[in-house]
Parts: structure tokens; sequence; C-alpha cells
């Protein structure tokens, strides 16, 4: 993606100084995983009454569709042109500005922070995403907005949104088939329900089921992490992403989910799987604290079910795994590992996969 992403600025002339990027470099995530600090003052984020038809659609679905996941009566993203353009203009004014230093942090009730809740918009034609590229590069340049926050921004559109649309036509439709990691366990029910002790996951589904929105990093690092841990069917995977989300269509659905979050794919959308222990989560969130769980024990009963599945993942695709440079971190850790912790550690994950398997609470 990044050198497509090089392409891109060039093609389009973004974020550009004649041949070269805007501040010398093409990519800034690096400045983009910053907690979010205790205080800040979140911003207010733009809803929208339904209008006449709206309230209509809402009625049929709440006769046809009574038990189905989500509530209706809570529907108030943009339905027109002029919605999503007042929703881009909130973002661009109010939230543009701290949306790169805190792109990648979590908070417990906190749906929206600094994102720009405009990917519904976005994916059923409501918006132009050059446009809104050209938009952000000007708030950049009228001093309205830092570069790593302009340039990230840009990047998940010009870039990553980009991208998945090619991958996602140039290899359909084998690609729904693929499960590069032979994952076939079922997708848990705390996914439809979020009735589980993992603190992190029952924030990350309950606001998918009141806004059928979470943000990226709680769609990857959360719920698409622990079902790449623990090896769920990517094909229910997919099925929940695509129920879920207002903004889920599968050509930018899928190839996020079977490439990027759950490594099915074998490797073309991403060079390594994005697997990560509870350390991520607790770096990037304050959900541990008020956890069941310890995010600091990885072998008892009450250690993070993050911590064992993970070295429980290494550990089953090591194999796997052993050309992969991306992975050499993780693999020597796992050598230097004395046995008896190894072994905990898989057996804890294995005592994890069976309360799943029995549909127990998790």
């Amino acid at each position: 993606m990044e050198f497509f992403y090089r392409e891109m600025r060039r093609a389009h002339n973004i974020l550009m100084d004649d041949t070269d990027p805007v501040g010398g470099q093409w990519n800034y995530d690096a400045e983009n995983r910053k907690r979010l600090p205790s205080g800040i003052t979140l911003p207010r984020a733009p809803r929208f009454k339904p209008d006449l038809i709206t309230e209509e659609v809402m009625a049929l679905v709440a006769a046809r569709f009574p038990n189905n996941i989500g509530r209706a009566a809570n529907f108030d993203w943009p339905v027109t042109r002029g919605q999503a353009e007042a929703a881009l203009d909130d973002f661009l004014l109010h939230r543009l500005a701290q949306f790169g230093d805190w792109q990648d942090a979590m908070q417990a009730g906190a749906a929206f922070m600094f994102h720009s809740l405009i990917s519904t918009s976005l994916n059923l034609g409501l918006l132009d995403p050059l446009d809104i590229c050209r938009r952000a590069e000007a708030a950049y340049r009228e001093g309205q907005a830092p570069l790593n926050a302009v340039e990230g921004f840009i990047r998940q559109i010009l870039g990553w949104r980009e991208f998945i649309r090619g991958i996602y036509w140039l290899k359909m439709p084998q690609y729904r088939h693929l499960n590069a990691l032979a994952a076939h366990r079922n997708l848990p029910p705390f996914y439809w329900t979020a009735q589980t002790r993992m603190r992190c996951l029952s924030d990350a589904v309950a606001t998918t089921i009141r806004h059928a929105y979470a943000h990226h990093i709680q769609r990857l690092m959360l719920t698409g992490n622990f079902a790449l841990l623990a090896g769920i069917d990517p094909g229910q995977v997919d099925e929940w992403y695509l129920a879920v989300y207002a903004d889920a269509y599968e050509w930018v659905e899928m190839p996020n989910t079977r490439g990027m979050a759950l490594f099915a794919d074998g490797g073309i959308v991403g060079s390594k799987p994005y697997a990560a222990s509870g350390a991520y989560i607790n770096k990037m969130s304050d959900y541990c604290g008020g956890c069941f769980y310890d995010v600091k024990d990885a072998t008892g009963p009450r250690g993070c079910p993050f911590n064992a599945l993970y070295w429980d993942f290494i550990a089953r695709h090591a194999e796997r795994f052993a050309g992969n440079a991306r992975m050499a971190m993780p693999l020597m850790g796992m050598k230097k590992m004395a046995p008896a912790k190894l072994a905990a550690l898989r057996s804890r994950a294995g005592d994890i996969l069976e309360a799943l398997d029995h549909g127990d609470l998790v």
C-alpha cells in the first residue's frame, strides 16, 4: 500500500512540493500513535435528525427485523448530500487538527473521539473522495491542521481505501474463499451481544450495536485481533462486519477483514498479521484499568485472554511465519521463552478456546 499511496499522491498532486512530498517524507504514521491523555475534552460529534423517509425505513426495519442486532431508533447518520457536507465541514473545522495524534487511541465510552465519521457518506457516494483529500490539504496549507493529521487522514482515503478497492476487484471472486491460517472456530456469541468480561471487547461491540459504528482501531485491534488470535472462521467474521457496520460494503469490508484483520489472504494485503497481546490494548486505551482480567497476567484464571492467545497464535503458526522477516521478533521471543512458561501460556489459551467452543462467558 505504501508504494501505491505514493503513486496516488504524485498522480493527483496531493500534499506535494513539485516532485517531493510536503515536509520531506511520505508517511507520518509514527507520530499518530499517542495514547489519549487523561482529562482531555472530546469534541461533540454532529448527528442528524431522521427525516420522514428515514423514519419510514426505521419503522419498516423495526417491524420486519425486531430481533436483529442494532437499534434502528438510534439512527442519525447523514442521508443527504447536504448532511454529508455538513459532517465533513464539522470534521475539518473541529477534529482534523487533533485527529493525527490520537487516531489510534481508544477510550471506554468514547465512540467517536476525533474521527471523521464520514465513511458512511463516502461509501454510499454522498461525498467525493478526491474532493475530501483536496479540502484536507487546503486545511494544512491554510495552517488549520498539522501535517501529521492531514497526511494520516489523506492516507486512509487516497492510499488505503483506494488500495483496498483495487485488491477487491483484482482478486475476487477467489478472494472470498481464502483461509490461509486454516481458521475454523465459530464466531463467539459476544460479537452479537457484547456479553463478555473483556472490557475492551464489550465496549467495542456495545458501541457497534448502539451506533452501527466503531473506529478503525477498535475494529482492527480488538474485534479483528481477537478473531485472528482465536482462529475464528473468516467467513463468519466477514458476515459479522458486513452486518453490523453502516459503512460496510463488501468491496471495502472483505479485504479489510480477510486481509488486514485476519491475514486469511496469506499476505496479499499486509506483509504480517496484525496480532497483539493485551500490552498493546493497555498502551493505547484505558480499558484494562477497569477490566475483570489482569492485563499483566497471562497464565492465571484471570489473566488477560489476549496474552495467552497471542503466544498460542505465534506457536501454532511458527513454521508458517519462520520466513517472514516482520515476524522475527515474536518468534525469537518465543524461542527464548522457558518451555514451562510457553506450556502454561498454551494451556491457558486452550482453556479460553474451550470456553469459547462451549459458549461459556469469557
